[in-house]
């Protein structure tokens, strides 16, 4: 009869009874045991404190398979892989794979292990654009997670990529958080228990918009309440501010330097792939979040020491430096970039310069004061922009009057408005792409009629060139189109303003239709709506084989587009450098299914704002990305180029050439200065990722973990075979298509219900998707998850007949004496020096047969032991007596076995220790101790020999 468990013998591992259930305990902490179902899923783990339902709790043991509910032997390789693949705290150094729907690649653990070495855990990854550090971060999370090292996580973000961080974390990790920003805040506010609680303090796991946390009216709250560790993405955005102060960049350092500050032992991961903006003081703020020590470094005289110190803090890999960990795979796409000019009608030319002529009057007008001279100033470049841009935001511009004479704002706060609203700095404030009304209203509300008059004719004449179809930038850019999608591509195209991107959509559309049938141009814009709003768009527009985004750069920041793109032509030349990268970095990022990617610039050779941006800023930077690999930022303001060639446009009386154009500038005197101190910067960060790369973790070491992770967890092979033996026992189908699998569950409706599929889904099991629409089912796919508790369930229901019995003997040729198959499941309990256990377990394949009145053991999960529970079949049928006889034998057996089953367990608790030995080369830390609970008998199977039978 069942006692009541003494609380000293409840540890983490062991087996207890309560609720009518049998659980496995996982925690037992203040008061609390946490269970989980022994032969269900982790979906059920629940609480027991022990005050209220402790005098419940019993003891409880692993059921023995019943010889009378003997089944086939199929059922055991069934089993097997249901019970491993159900697996989440798996048996090995890394902790967190069995919670994880995203296969990492090596080389992305090279920061998991930085970390493991660091308490806390302070670290700047700096890795190149498309290498995944999205993955690398919430991977170390994960990680700390189920370590016991830290118990909430919050990710810092800008606001526009909070929901994609939200997605990332729960369909990939399983974490799941709750997006914090203006929009959620009431909802969340409603939820709480409590109307004195706080928000950052009641839900476990946070994304935060790092614009709504740094205000100084919520940031003291978030200050007490927030987790104990924090990601901050975009990271350059939080530095310190240098030379022209961001009111709102310093807002956000100030708010990253009191978390760092105010609690020491908190963890922070900051995530940037541009730290370095050529300033020296912003990268050292950076680095003085992890270690004050850093702000007094000189960066280009580190000592040895210094160098050495910095590099436990600090990883910055570009794509080369990967390449290594990765072998033959190339899971990167080679970026081909090119150029196409057009040239302007001449009524289109005539335009241009006659409004050129028109903005260069209304600055340079005497009597004009300084501020207003720097109002018309903002308000003839936002004009000339929206000209450049199309005729389409032309008119929309031009329409921008004011009837009335408003108050004159020509304040500081004003100016740096309008710097924003006209040029492509980027900022966390996020992407203005409306035409600048405000700019221009500002700088005409004292104009005269005659002057207004003017506008009024330059829009009827822009409506005009829309009218007649003479715009020679559409037709260009018809044609790069029209070329990309002839060759399989599935282009973006990038435009500044919202009237543009309309304009071209309709006129792609327009002027594609008669070569391809069934192509679809959409314009996505900032207009569109919200990010939700914006991504089902895109969603619905990747539905059509032949597509074309047409987009603003609201698509151009952190947003994941290489699933359903795979080119980028540039309609609108970006005045930043940084921005081309950003829009190219949609496609050309790791888990790009193409190999090669485009990237086209679309410029007026006869327009001389493109002539200069390109040669003085695009072509230098394209030239350094070429040779380096990663960009650099241009080491001037590039918004500062754009001036200075506004500036030679206004000043002159009468059009300039551009070969003519004397370009200098406050910080450098010359282009070619610029130039050779931007190679400099080159070089120097060729240096810092050389030294930064972390050489010293090699590639063999993590590739031996993962190998032994995979044994214990299953690796895409085990998941494929898995669903292929289901498939012949359940109703559904796998079968091949070309480089895929086509998986029909429509019949197993309670699945396919909850997975929304209605129709059979094309899979693979492991890598990048080669077409729209195919999925990756890994081992924490839903589909697997069900199918696995369902097998389980089955089983250990016990019923006679059951597709899926723990027992089952066969004859076959595979063995000439009788073997015994045995599944085993090992619960480990794993004690660390700093005190607290973790529960781990894993699920092996052993076996024994008699000589000579010995029990001759199989390794378990050797290659003997695996092939025979992989490839034995039945040669001929066994009567039930018989099997019931053989399996009854087998359980006999094992019931006398007791001390090599415990034999069988301390030698896989050692193998366990010194894994984590293995990884303490790496890592810090203590010495792990590992002990086993008596194994758990998943199942035996009996193999006769019976070639005649």
């Amino acid at each position: 009869m069942a006692t009541a468990l003494k609380l000293p013998e409840w540890q983490v591992g062991s087996l207890v009874s309560v609720r009518e259930r049998e659980w496995v305990v996982l925690v037992c902490e203040d008061e609390i045991l946490r269970l989980r179902p022994l032969y269900g899923s982790e979906a059920e783990t629940c609480g027991i404190h022990l005050g209220i339902e402790g005098r419940d709790v019993r003891t409880a043991s692993f059921p023995l398979p019943d010889p009378k509910s003997a089944g086939d032997f199929v059922a055991g390789r069934l089993l097997r892989d249901a019970a491993r693949l159900s697996l989440r705290s798996g048996a090995g150094p890394f902790r967190s794979l069995g919670r994880l729907s995203v296969r990492p690649r090596p080389y992305q653990f090279v920061p998991l292990v930085m970390a493991l070495r660091l308490d806390p855990v302070r670290l700047l990854i700096a890795d190149d654009v498309g290498v995944g550090k999205t993955i690398e971060a919430a991977l170390i999370a994960r990680e700390l997670l189920d370590r016991g090292d830290v118990r909430r996580i919050c990710v810092l973000c800008p606001p526009h990529l909070c929901d994609q961080w939200q997605r990332e974390l729960e369909t990939k990790f399983h974490l799941r958080a709750a997006v914090i920003r203006t929009s959620t805040l009431a909802r969340l506010e409603r939820e709480l228990p409590r109307k004195d609680q706080s928000i950052y303090g009641y839900y476990q796991h946070l994304v935060v918009s790092i614009d709504f946390a740094k205000s100084d009216r919520r940031r003291p709250t978030f200050l007490v309440d927030c987790p104990d560790l924090v990601i901050v993405d975009e990271a350059h955005t939080a530095s310190q501010p240098y030379g022209a102060a961001s009111r709102e960049q310093q807002q956000r350092h100030d708010l990253v330097r009191e978390l760092a500050a105010r609690d020491p032992s908190r963890h922070l991961l900051l995530l940037t792939a541009t730290p370095h903006s050529g300033i020296e003081q912003n990268f050292l703020s950076l680095l003085a979040l992890l270690d004050p020590h850093f702000a007094n470094l000189t960066l280009t005289q580190l000592s040895e020491r210094e160098r050495a110190r910095l590099a436990k803090h600090f990883v910055q890999r570009r794509r080369a430096d990967v390449q290594k960990w990765l072998g033959e795979e190339t899971p990167f796409p080679t970026r081909v970039s090119d150029e196409a000019k057009y040239r302007l009608t001449k009524d289109y030319e005539k335009l241009f310069y006659d409004v050129l002529a028109f903005t260069r009057e209304t600055v340079l007008e005497s009597g004009l004061d300084r501020p207003r001279q720097r109002v018309r100033y903002w308000a003839a470049l936002s004009l000339l922009r929206c000209l450049m841009s199309s005729p389409a935001a032309a008119v929309q511009a031009f329409s921008k009057r004011t009837e009335a004479v408003r108050p004159r704002t020509e304040d500081s706060e004003d100016d740096e408005q309008r710097q924003r609203e006209t040029m492509d700095a980027l900022r966390e404030e996020g992407t203005l792409d409306t035409v600048p009304g405000a700019a221009i209203e500002a700088g005409e509300v004292d104009l005269s009629e005659r002057d207004r008059r003017r506008l009024r004719e330059f829009g009827r004449r822009a409506e005009a060139i829309v009218e007649a179809q003479e715009d020679t930038k559409i037709e260009k850019a018809a044609e790069v189109v029209a070329d990309l999608v002839r060759r399989g591509f599935r282009p973006i195209v990038y435009c500044r303003f919202i009237a543009t991107a309309k304009y071209v959509a309709e006129e792609l559309e327009l002027r594609l239709k008669g070569r391809f049938s069934d192509i679809h141009a959409v314009a996505v814009t900032g207009e569109t709506g919200s990010d939700e709003e914006r991504e089902a768009r895109v969603a619905e527009l990747a539905e059509s084989p032949r597509r074309v985004l047409v987009a603003t750069d609201c698509m151009s920041e952190g947003i994941n587009l290489q699933d359903h793109f795979d080119a980028v032509v540039h309609y609108d030349l970006p005045w930043n450098p940084n921005r081309l990268e950003q829009r190219e970095g949609r496609v050309d990022r790791y888990g790009q299914p193409k190999p090669e990617v485009r990237a086209t610039i679309l410029y007026g050779e006869d327009n001389p704002i493109d002539a200069i941006v390109l040669g003085v800023l695009i072509r230098k930077a394209r030239e350094i990305y070429k040779s380096l690999g990663v960009s650099v930022p241009v080491p001037v303001n590039a918004e500062s180029v754009v001036q200075a060639v506004i500036q030679v446009l206004f000043e002159s009386r009468r059009p300039v050439p551009t070969a003519q154009m004397r370009l200098e500038f406050a910080e450098f005197g010359t282009v070619q200065q610029i130039h050779d101190q931007w190679d400099r910067d080159a070089e120097r960060e060729r240096e810092s990722r050389t030294r930064f790369a972390q050489h010293a973790i090699k590639p063999d070491e993590v590739s031996r973990e993962l190998e032994a992770m995979d044994e214990v967890l299953g690796n895409p092979d085990a998941v494929r075979g898995f669903l292929n033996e289901a498939s012949q026992r359940m109703a559904f189908g796998l079968k091949r298509k070309n480089g895929s699998f086509l998986l029909d569950c429509t019949r197993l409706e309670d699945i396919s219900g909850r997975l929304g599929w209605k129709k059979p889904q094309e899979v693979i099991f492991d890598g990048v998707p080669p077409a729209d629409g195919v999925q990756v089912i890994g081992r924490n796919h839903p589909l697997v998850v069900a199918l696995s508790d369902r097998i389980l369930g089955e089983a250990f229901a016990g019923k006679p007949g059951s597709k899926f019995a723990r027992c089952g003997a066969i004859y076959t040729t595979a063995v000439n004496r009788r073997v015994a198959l045995a599944l085993l499941r090992l619960r480990y309990r794993l004690t660390r020096r700093q005190g607290g256990a973790l529960f781990a377990e894993e699920v092996l394949a052993t076996g024994f047969r008699r000589s000579s009145e010995k029990l001759e053991w199989l390794p378990p999960n050797d290659e003997e032991t695996l092939r025979l529970l992989e490839q034995a079949t039945p040669v001929a049928n066994i009567s039930e007596p018989e099997r019931q006889k053989q399996v009854a034998w087998s359980l006999e057996v094992l019931a006398e076995a007791d001390d090599d089953l415990k034999a069988i367990a301390k030698e896989r608790a050692a193998r366990l220790e010194e894994s984590y030995a293995r990884l303490r080369q790496y890592i810090s830390g203590g010495r792990i101790r590992a002990e086993c609970e008596p194994p758990d008998i998943l199942g035996v199977y009996v193999l006769l020999p019976g070639g005649n039978r």
